[in-house]
């Protein structure tokens, strides 16, 4: 069968499409903001991950340009070889500080960091504990590592502990989870998922790409919010999201940073972050360091958002963090509610199946600590107005 036979007929892209309810891809012509132009339109943004507001902080973008002018736009090659600069060294110690840990290394992508961390901590003779409602970087690093995958229910800790107790001694151990999940915006049990890896000895591993400047009091993350940073093995995140650049990063001690820098593919055979995106996300974590402030400014615009909506009577997932999701229930519904709220000036995602179980479609909201309650109170009203619309 020719290979590329699965790419003919009508796709579920193909039909949204026709309906012209499709929600993806669509062009923006300025900066991430809190307000941006899409598709020649101003529009709330409502679906970026740009926590902190700091994609269009000036110290910031002034960073970026410093580096491209005196590192030119790539490194070239990969860390391993010839692409390690002093800023990425100077990076990984202040994050390694600031997270609390002996030492932290730097990959490409959020999305690489998971992929080079779990395929090189885990072999064919390791189990990998993971939720059902871990990011798919993780589920695809589990593949790459060639260990043994037992998936426990979302935060099922009676589950859990299930799985670890069929897990032969001789096996290595490893509890990953999401910090944050990033469809639901709930914070993970890891008091209880710490307890449970001292049982049963295991190491945990936190992804908290939507932790990080959203959780605890520096925004450390979810480790610092339940008070386990000494708990927590490994520490994975993104500089994409609330650091404002592009890249992710590995925090743990130093015996299990270098042993990844010297066995993970992923890292060994990509190329280093470039320039500027290093010196962005360093100049975003120091104006986190500055102005550990800026996390309550997110919860509190979060919180604002996440009252106004109840008094609404909008069906939301209650949570502690800055994302909201919407109950639509049909995934056509997500679609057309994305439409009529970008025509009225409001961006948000759509949540649907197989992303989320059939009749629970989502639409997800997220926020930054730039976003005033002017902005709010508009989105609302335009939210609560298209959801009437459609009866949900």
């Amino acid at each position: 069968m020719d290979l590329f036979k699965k790419t003919e007929g009508k796709q579920n892209f193909d039909l949204a499409q026709e309906m012209n309810i499709y929600p993806y891809f669509h062009t923006l012509s300025s900066g991430q903001d809190t307000e941006v132009i899409m598709e020649g339109k101003n529009t709330i943004m409502l679906g970026s991950n740009n926590y902190l507001g700091l994609t269009s902080n000036k110290r910031v973008i002034d960073a970026g340009v410093e580096a491209l002018k005196k590192y030119g736009t790539g490194c070239s090659g990969s860390r391993f070889l010839n692409g390690t600069l002093d800023i990425h060294v100077a990076l990984e110690k202040e994050l390694a500080e600031f997270l609390h840990k002996e030492s932290a290394m730097t990959f490409s992508t959020g999305f690489q960091s998971n992929l080079g961390i779990i395929s090189a901590i885990c072999g064919r003779n390791d189990v990998v504990l993971c939720d059902k409602e871990n990011h798919a970087s993780i589920y695809d690093a589990i593949k790459l590592s060639y260990a043994r995958m037992l998936r426990y229910n979302h935060s099922d800790m009676i589950d859990l502990e299930e799985k670890l107790k069929t897990i032969p001694k001789e096996n290595g151990i490893l509890i990953v989870t999401d910090g944050v999940f990033s469809m639901s915006g709930e914070i993970c049990k890891l008091p209880e998922i710490v307890a449970l890896a001292k049982k049963y000895g295991a190491r945990v591993m936190v992804d908290d790409a939507h932790g990080l400047g959203v959780l605890g009091e520096h925004g450390r993350g979810t480790a610092e919010h339940f008070g386990l940073e000494d708990d927590v093995d490994i520490i994975m995140g993104t500089f994409s999201k609330s650091l404002a650049s592009l890249g992710g990063y590995m925090a743990s001690t130093k015996r299990v940073v270098d042993y990844v820098k010297h066995n993970s593919r992923p890292y060994i055979f990509s190329a280093s972050i470039t320039p500027c995106s290093v010196a962005t996300a360093r100049e975003a974590l120091k104006i986190l360091r500055e102005n550990p402030s800026m996390v309550k400014s997110l919860q509190d615009i979060s919180k604002y958002m996440r009252d106004g909506l109840k008094k609404l009577g909008v069906k939301i997932i209650d949570s502690q963090t800055p994302i909201i999701p919407i109950y639509v229930y049909e995934d056509q519904k997500a679609f057309i509610a994305c439409k009529l709220l970008l025509e009225r000036g409001v961006y948000v995602n759509p949540v649907v199946s197989p992303a989320t179980p059939i009749g629970q479609a989502l639409l997800r909201t997220s926020y930054t600590a730039t976003h005033t309650r002017e902005q709010m109170d508009r989105a609302m009203k335009e939210i609560k107005e298209v959801l009437d619309i459609l009866e949900c």
